[in-house]
């Protein structure tokens, strides 16, 4: 029996779907807490520097 192309294309939506919800099920197990009292805003280390009350000091 052959299938159609109607056929192929729902089989591969569904298992695109199927992929997309395990990707996103393992996205929501890996999420890490929030830093409690942690800086706010972008990483301060992300370029080396550590800024804290207006006084950068270099690692």
């Amino acid at each position: 029996m052959k299938n159609s192309k109607s056929d192929r294309i729902k089989a591969a939506a569904h298992r695109a779907l199927e992929e997309a919800h395990n990707r996103k099920k393992e996205l929501e197990e890996t999420k890490l807490d929030l830093e409690l009292g942690g800086p706010k805003g972008l990483e301060p280390t992300r370029f080396g520097d550590w800024e804290r009350k207006g006084i950068a000091s270099d690692f």
